[in-house]
């Protein structure tokens, strides 16, 4: 029992785990060698590092229970620059003293079980010291779990607490065990981190890991000795990898990489001394963040003596500036900035006195000042803003940039609200607007740091909301929600809600905008209550009785809070029953948009909407645009893990034909965060007000008068509330709205008094033109901080990692220009007077732009800089020196400029990374050097294999030689490419030798893509591009370049002058008299027309002979396809195949016939090629046009019948196209052959007015001539001259133009021609080259016939192209078919004519188009596309004979959608045809009169009322009332009557109006039109059985009547006056009847509420039950002789309630509990009506 007892104590002993955690004994001090360093670069071998190293020696000893003393002894810091592995690490030896200094005394820390407590240092240590001992002290950070060799837990550490994995290997044995534990720095609880200007990035916490582009591990290895005192730690080492790829690219990723190495090296029996001040307690391991803050990603500063820094700044500023040196006057300027964040508000003010006054100072001040964004720089804004030390200008510019860069804590929030009271503020409506918007972002960025937001930061909004609200100020209801909107706080909901009828009734009385703003402040609330905010939105959503606008803005904020599934399927069920087609139309395409989206964020959300649609009715995708839309372009890439949307909300109001509200906005997503980079909207209301003639008094008229007692006849009716103009707009950069400006007249009658002090227009036209004639002259600069992005994170040596980007923009221009204006303006100035005078500019105006951004990886600290720094600049210089003359009366401008004298860069963009080693004790030398070494080939390892002659080729390492004009790549450049691409240097030069000028596109680039082909690898280097204007030496000096532009009579005169060898005083008549053989002459243009005449007499010889087929149009054209020269010869081909025909299978074959016998005739050169001049003609038996669809088919000679059966089962690319003006059988009929000037033409629409040139000099004088020339010294001038011709006849329109060179030498010339042959075609040719012969493009624009649909086909065919044309079209043409495919198009692979491309566009109905496009080797195609607006036409419309010469059908084009956009309501018999296109049935009542269409809106303009007479049902009368016009139409004895103010009028006689407002009544076809535009009545025809009037579109939305609302609601047309639903079309007619007085009118019926005569049982209940509305009812004496069913809704009240029909109160408000078909009467017999007498 006892051996028993001891066995089983040894192995209990034996089983438990030794203690691991170290241990100091008392009495013993442990001394450690200590290694580590930092190194920041790119993975691979061979590019340039940099990074930092410190070794010491380290003392450890135990004083008391956990109290331990740290003493650092020896510590030596270096840099490293260089290339790793090879150059070594430089000792810094004032950096080590300054290390070595606040190392001089010991540190305490607390230590128990492994795990470090808190940390004592000295008072005055640095904290980059205490945290470079945290590094030391991380390592020591164990935590040993005796039970598991192998566990994870969250352990804190200097980065935080993370998760960490242990693995314990314990050799028992040998009394030794290794510990490994590893951190994923990705996944933290409470990671200490630092961000700034990152408050706008929102990160997605549910995406995976994967996706984020900063990775983060640590690894550490412990090697522990121990025996039964204790365990000791003889070495422990860490590694740290931090792995940064901006592109999200798995093999482009920069690297830091940071290592620690801790050795025991003795233990000694001496204590350390204890420290001789008090130590102070300075936290735990976590990271302390301080200095780092301090210190931009910009060089060092020595910090002296600020005030004489700062002024020495600022000069060198100025004079950088005004000397070009922008890159230095950038970096100036963010060193000032810096300077500006610990300066005093004292020592602010004394510079303010100091340069104030000084514009160039104080702009560079102002603009630091606000980047600064400290507390003491802030107020002192607030402070000159209410002292009125800047204007109102400055302050607006300065306000939104100091607000976006201030830094939000408790004291800068003071003094912003502070800004919100001052009286300077309040003053300037757009300062107070800027002021609480910057102030809401304010309070968004100080919020997002912390967990709980005071209430008393959103107490200044809400103030601000609760005092509009009782002022009934709706601008300033609108700035507090959109500066709450801003803040977005969940505490401001409750304030919200009080804007929002659905959840407070007194809201319904504010404009429906401050409802829409309402909810668009709940946008950015979503982020941090989607729930709450998702339930609000939907409710809004879900209220019938809101604005369509207000309905749409909730799906947009519904939609921001990401719905599930549940949500958004009801959304779409809710959508089958929605009476709004607005809503349901904007509801349903924003479904549809995120449906398609592929973005990782929305994954959820588009898949939900995918299904949701599902649910929907198809009809919802076919609504017009009259419809609102959600337009939604974007992208993502998962290789990159970026990507873009750009959305458009485009919502329309009922009072609109055009979207009221626009918002636009970008937002982009890289790796797992969002971004709103990006938003603008448009707001406006009434503004069809400002198209329409103003100033009538309509309120004056009888009508206004009559439309006001005709509504206290019906029942409910209210006129519309009125709307006064007003466009609302706002900018939201980053999420935040920035600016906001409501324009309404009183805005801008307050502009116009401000500026000029009077509202007039005139006076301020002419203030301006009196200001610009004193001059302009000054120089204007403008510099602001774009942004300053920064990521800092510890790394275990305890140094800051930084991420950081900044950015700085500067705009400059200086402008000297002085305008001279005769005669003077007089004093009572007209604008007309300025088409009377002559002005002389003389202007000197140099902009420019610049732009820096500075990208930084590495230590940023303010001792010492080490890492990779990435400078990007773009600049845009642009110098205009000119002299101007404008002479208004005799139409010249005249030009002057110097040429060039020296080199200029226009543009250019340049980026370099560098590795960059500084510190502080040594400023002045700074280590710097280029990723890539410079001369060296890459080491063989990293070197792609090459051929061994091709790399040892001489001089393959040497730029190449560019030539002069457009370059091409040398033999040594494309070896650089083979190598592997390091250096890369290109130059594109164009020379303009007669403008003595070359412009020149230079781009270099030397990278490492030869390593790692990622985005990284190729922006690691130096990039160039760059564009240069240069001088051209020539022969002759230039002393000046002239451009001279003349128009009208004396055009032709300047030509002439140009071309003279001097200058000439001519009479004007005498030049005239051979003007047009001199023009000739002089633009050589005679042998332009010459060769032209000679091919087209060649043309008429074999048109005369029998016509022949189409031949090898797709063959390559010759050299000179206009060669005046040939010799025709004839074969013939049995077969019918053409030569290189090897597509017969694409061939289309008609029923029943082959094609017929071919023949061609050409002309051939010596060498056996083509000549430039052929003709081809093709006949068959019945239709004269090839059935080859790949000759696009225009051709026929077939009747329409023919045609269309011919092509009934055909696919709709194998369609031909019949042009219209070959159905006038008047015309000559040109189809049956086909005439070309080259050899690829084939069709005669374009080769016709080609072949018959005209110079339009012969019998026009020029219309315009433009000469730009370069003056010489004592030479003839050079240039370029331009003379342009135009004829407009009937049936012909022709315009010309000729650009020839002015040099005697050069025949170069540039010909275009365009003509509108008839009303059905347009063709335009553009030729050039020597006498325009050389190259050649043709174009034709056809209207006509495709498969019996009416279409346009535009052709294009190109004979000869320079090569560079050739080449850009090859690299176009080769995205097309991907292209195709995305966008969903058809395509088919077929050849065709090598140099034609026709585009045919059939419209199969007024929303629809077919496209077919067919290029020489493809068919693109596609049916049924959907039209952004209808075009009035109809399917299978037959192309009428050509139209008179006064409609041409493309100026007519814009004309028909117009007129197609006005409504029209008809009534014919009992069909009635409303405004919104819905027709019923609807039969009336006779001697009763409907209202017909009326004006509903406060002007009541004018009323259209209709009866049925009651001898017969076919004939109807009209009444209109209009102004003080009271205009009766009708029929009597089969004659149409007009009566107008109830006196008869002769219908032959046109009648016309003398008020205000024209009215015209005349005689049309068999009846009477009337017409009143400025009413709104565009058009009213009436023949007695038919009428149909036609309103202005600015009358959509204001109507009402049976004709509607002309709304584009068709769920909602039977409205009824009291804007309740009527439940059938009777109803709906019936409730538009005006009652009469039955004793003096027609009409016995009338209106009257109605009870259920039948017992009902409510709820159980017995109830009697009251109609909402009322029924047609006979009126008292007379008995219905006709009754139709009708169906009324039902309120039921209990049985026993007071309520009767005699005192009845109105129900339409209350709910409908039953419906129930009652009769209504139509016709009365009245035998006994008691009448007074």
């Amino acid at each position: 029992m006892k051996g028993l007892i001891l066995a089983l104590v040894l192995a209990l002993v034996g089983g438990q785990k030794q203690d691991l955690e170290p241990v100091f004994h008392t009495g013993k001090t442990y001394l450690y060698g200590y290694e580590s360093f930092i190194l920041h670069g790119l993975p691979s071998r061979g590019l340039a590092m940099a990074g930092v190293r410190l070794t010491c020696k380290l003392e450890i000893s135990y004083v008391s229970h956990s109290d331990h003393l740290l003493q650092i002894r020896s510590p030596k810091l270096e840099e490293y620059n260089g290339f790793w592995p090879m150059d070594p690490f430089t000792a810094s030896s004032r950096l080590t003293e300054t290390i070595a200094a606040c190392f001089s005394q010991a540190f305490k820390f607390e230590y128990t079980d492994g795990r470090v407590g808190s940390i004592f240092a000295p008072e005055d240590c640095p904290i980059l010291c205490t945290n470079l001992v945290r590094g030391i002290l991380n390592m020591m950070q164990i935590t040993i779990k005796k039970s598991q060799n192998v566990y994870e837990l969250q352990e804190a550490g200097i980065e935080g607490i993370c998760q960490t994995r242990y693995v314990i290997q314990d050799d028992s044995k040998n009394n030794r065990a290794v510990i490994s534990k590893s951190k994923d720095l990705m996944d933290c609880q409470e990671k200490a981190v630092k961000n700034m200007g990152m408050t706008y990035i929102r990160s997605c916490p549910t995406c995976p890991l994967k996706v984020r582009n900063i990775k983060g591990t640590v690894m550490f290895t412990y090697k522990m000795k121990y025996d039964d005192s204790g365990a000791l730690m003889t070495s422990a080492m860490s590694e740290q990898v931090y792995q940064i790829s901006p592109f999200n690219e798995p093999n482009g990723a920069a690297v830091m990489e940071a290592r620690q190495e801790l050795s025991l090296v003795d233990i000694k029996r001496t204590p350390i001394s204890a420290p001789k001040t008090q130590l102070q307690n300075q936290g735990s391991l976590r990271y302390h963040f301080s200095g780092e803050l301090l210190q931009m990603p910009i060089p060092l500063i020595r910090i002296k003596n600020t005030d004489l820094q700062l002024t020495e700044m600022l000069r060198q500023l100025v004079q950088n500036n005004e000397e070009g040196a922008t890159k230095e006057a950038s970096a100036k300027f963010l060193q000032m900035v810096q300077l500006f964040r610990i300066v005093t508000l004292d020592q602010i003010e004394s510079l303010w006195m100091q340069f104030a006054k000084d514009l160039p100072y104080r702009h560079w001040f102002l603009s630091a000042i606000c980047a600064a964004g400290a507390t003491d720089t802030f107020r002192f804004l607030k402070q000159k803003i209410h002292d009125e030390k800047l204007n109102i200008w400055e302050a607006a510019a300065i306000l939104p940039l100091a607000f976006h860069f201030v830094t939000p804590n408790k004291q800068t929030l003071e003094v912003a609200s502070t800004f919100l009271t001052c009286p300077q503020i309040q003053k300037a409506p757009m300062h107070q607007i800027i002021v609480y918007l910057g102030y809401g972002s304010m309070v968004n960025k100080y919020c997002a740091q912390t967990s709980l937001c005071p209430n008393e930061l959103l107490q200044p909004l809400h103030n601000l909301a609760t005092e509009a609200t009782s002022k009934g100020d709706a601008k300033d209801m609108a700035l507090a929600l959109k500066a709450i909107g801003n803040a977005g706080e969940p505490a401001s909901i409750k304030r919200i809600l009080k804007f929002l009828p659905t959840f407070s009734p007194a809201a319904a009385s504010l404009p429906s905008r401050i409802h829409a703003n309402a909810m668009l402040a709940l946008r950015k609330i979503a982020r941090k209550d989607p729930v709450k905010v998702r339930e609000i939105a939907l409710q809004v959503f879900m209220d019938n009785t809101l604005a369509p606008n207000v309905r749409m803005v909730a799906c947009v904020v519904l939609f921001e809070t990401k719905p599930g599934l549940p949500t958004v399927t009801a959304l779409a069920i809710s959508l089958l029953t929605e009476p709004s087609l607005q809503v349901a139309s904007f509801t349903y395409s924003h479904m549809k948009a995120l449906a398609v989206g592929r973005i990782p964020q929305l994954y959820n959300l588009s898949a939900a909407c995918n299904i949701a649609i599902k649910l929907l009715s198809p009809r919802l995708d076919r609504l017009s645009y009259r419809y609102s839309k959600v337009i939604h372009v974007g992208d993502y890439s998962f290789e990159y893990q970026a990507g873009a949307i750009w959305r458009v909300y485009l919502m329309n109001s009922p009072s609109t034909m055009f979207p009221s509200d626009i918002i636009t906005k970008v937002r982009g997503y890289y790796a797992n965060t969002a971004t709103d980079i990006i938003e603008v909207a448009l707001q406006s209301q009434g503004l069809t007000k400002l198209i329409r003639k103003q100033n009538i008094p309509f309120a004056e008229y009888d009508t206004y008068r009559t439309l006001k007692e005709l509504g206290k006849t019906l029942l409910g009716w209210k006129e519309l509330p009125h709307e006064d103009p007003l466009v609302s707009a706002y900018v939201k950069v980053l999420g935040q709205e920035i600016a906001s400006v409501d324009i309404d007249k009183d805005a801008i009658q307050q502009i116009m008094m401000s500026l000029t002090g009077s509202s007039n227009w005139q006076p301020v036209v002419k203030k301006v033109v009196e200001e610009v004639q004193r001059g302009i002259s000054g120089r204007w600069t403008l510099p602001a901080m774009v942004g300053e992005l920064r990521h800092i994170v510890p790394t275990v040596v305890g140094l800051p990692l930084e991420l950081s980007l900044c950015g700085v923009a500067l705009a400059q221009a200086a402008a000297d220009v002085d305008i001279q204006i005769s005669p003077p303006l007089s004093d009572n100035f007209r604008p007309s007077q300025l088409l009377e005078t002559k002005m002389d500019i003389h202007a000197d105006i140099k902009p420019k732009a610049y732009f820096h951004m500075i990208a930084m990886m590495g230590i940023n600290t303010q001792y010492f800089q080490s890492g990779l720094e990435f400078h990007a600049e773009f600049s845009a210089n642009i110098t205009m020196k000119f002299d101007a003359k404008i002479n208004m009366k005799e139409k010249n401008l005249k030009i002057e400029t110097p040429p060039c004298h020296q080199e200029v860069e226009l543009a250019a963009v340049r980026s370099e990374v560098y590795a960059i080693s500084r510190n502080m004790e040594e400023i002045d030398y700074e280590k710097k050097s280029q990723l890539l070494p410079k001369g060296e080939v890459p080491s063989t390892s990293n070197e792609p294999f090459q051929p061994s002659e091709s790399s040892s080729r001489p001089g393959s390492w040497k730029q190449s030689n560019i030539p002069s004009v457009i370059s091409k790549q040398s033999s040594e450049e494309a070896h650089h490419h083979s190598v592997g691409g390091r250096f890369y240097a290109r130059n594109f030069c164009r020379k303009f030798e007669s403008l003595g000028c070359s412009a020149c596109l230079s781009l270099k680039s030397q990278n490492s893509a030869f390593l790692r082909n990622t985005y990284l690898h190729k922006l690691v280097g130096e990039l160039e591009a760059k564009i240069v204007l240069k001088p051209v030496h020539t022969d002759a000096d230039i002393d000046k370049i002239q451009l001279e532009i003349q128009a009208g009579s004396k055009a032709a005169s300047k030509v002439i002058d140009v071309a003279s060898s001097g200058p000439k005083e001519e009479d004007e008549t005498s030049l005239y008299e051979d003007i047009q053989a001199k023009l000739k002459k002089i633009l050589g243009i005679a042998n332009v027309f010459q060769v032209a005449n000679k091919t087209r007499r060649r043309k008429k010889r074999i048109h005369s002979k029998e016509k022949i087929a189409v031949m090898d149009l797709w063959a390559k054209p010759s050299a000179s396809p206009l060669s005046s020269s040939s010799s025709s010869s004839t074969a013939s081909s049995a077969d019918g195949k053409e030569p290189g025909n090897e597509y017969k299978k694409d061939e289309i074959r008609q029923s029943g016939k082959k094609r017929g016998s071919s023949s061609k005739s050409s002309s051939r050169s010596s060498s056996g090629r083509r000549s430039s001049s052929s003709s081809v003609s093709t006949t068959s038996s019945k239709i004269c046009s090839s059935s080859r669809e790949d000759h696009s088919g225009d051709r026929h000679c077939s009747e329409d019948t023919e045609y269309s059966n011919q092509q009934a089962n055909l696919p709709v690319y194998q369609f031909w196209f019949k042009p219209a003006d070959k159905q006038d059988p008047g015309r000559e009929v040109l189809n049956c052959s086909i005439s070309s000037s080259s050899s690829s033409a084939s069709g005669e629409g374009i080769s016709r007015p080609m072949s018959q040139p005209k110079f339009l000099g012969d019998s026009k004088p020029p219309i315009l001539a433009a000469v730009l020339r370069a003056i010489h010294r004592n030479e003839q001038p050079t240039g370029l001259q331009l003379i342009l011709y135009t004829d407009t006849q009937p049936m012909r329109s022709r315009i010309q133009m000729f650009v020839s060179s002015i040099t005697g030498s050069s025949r170069w010339k540039l010909c275009a021609d365009a003509s509108a042959i008839n009303s059905h075609k347009v063709s335009g040719s553009l030729k050039w080259g020597e006498d325009c012969q050389d190259y050649q493009i043709a174009t034709q624009i056809a209207t006509g016939q495709y498969a019996a649909y009416p279409a346009m086909q535009v052709k294009l065919e190109w004979p000869k192209v320079p090569s560079i044309v050739r080449t850009t079209a090859r690299w176009f043409y080769s995205f097309l078919p991907g292209a195709a495919y995305v966008l969903g198009y058809s395509q088919r692979q077929q050849r065709g004519p090598s140099h034609w491309a026709t585009l045919v566009m059939a419209l199969t109905s007024p929303r629809t188009c077919d496209v077919v496009l067919k290029l020489p080797e493809l068919t693109i195609y596609d049916r049924a596309i959907r039209l952004p607006l209808p075009f009035p036409s109809s399917p299978r419309t037959p192309i009428s004979t050509l139209p008179s010469s006064d409609r041409n059908v493309f100026s007519q084009a814009t004309l028909s959608v117009i007129e197609n956009l006005k409504a029209r309501c008809s009534v014919f018999q009992n069909t009635i045809t409303t405004f919104n296109g819905v027709e019923f049935n609807y039969s009336m009542p006779a001697n009763c009169y409907h209202v017909l269409v009326q004006d509903c809106s406060p002007e009541l303009k004018f009323l259209v009322m209709m009866k049925r007479l009651e001898e017969s049902a076919d004939l109807t009368a009209i009444n209109v009332r209009l102004a003080s016009h009271e205009v009766d139409m009708c029929v009597s004895n089969g004659l149409i009557q007009l009566k107008i103010n109830g006196v008869q009028a002769p219908t032959d006689v046109p009648y016309t109006s003398n008020s205000d407002a024209s009215m015209l009544i005349s005689s049309e076809k068999e009846g009477l039109s009337l017409k009143a535009p400025d009413y709104g009545i565009d058009k009213l025809y009436y023949d007695g059985h038919r009428l149909e009037i036609q309103v202005a579109f600015w009358m959509a939305g204001k109507t009402c009547g049976i004709c509607g609302k002309y709304d584009a609601e068709k769920e909602r047309e039977y409205q009824m006056p009291s804007g309740y639903l009527a439940k059938d079309a009777v109803s709906f007619g019936q409730s538009w009847i005006i009652s009469e007085d039955p004793c003096a009118g027609a009409c016995k019926l009338q209106r009257k509420f109605v009870k259920i005569e039948k017992p009902v049982a409510f709820e159980k209940k017995a109830a009697k039950c009251f109609s909402m509305e009322p029924v047609l009812r006979c009126v008292e004496g007379c008995s219905a002789t006709r009754t139709v069913p009708v169906s009324v809704g039902f309120h039921c009240v209990p049985a026993a309630s007071p309520l009767s029909l005699e005192g009845q109160m109105r129900l339409d408000q209350k709910s409908e509990d039953v419906v129930s078909t009652v009769s209504a009467h139509t016709a009365c017999s009245c035998q006994q009506q008691s009448c007074p007498a």
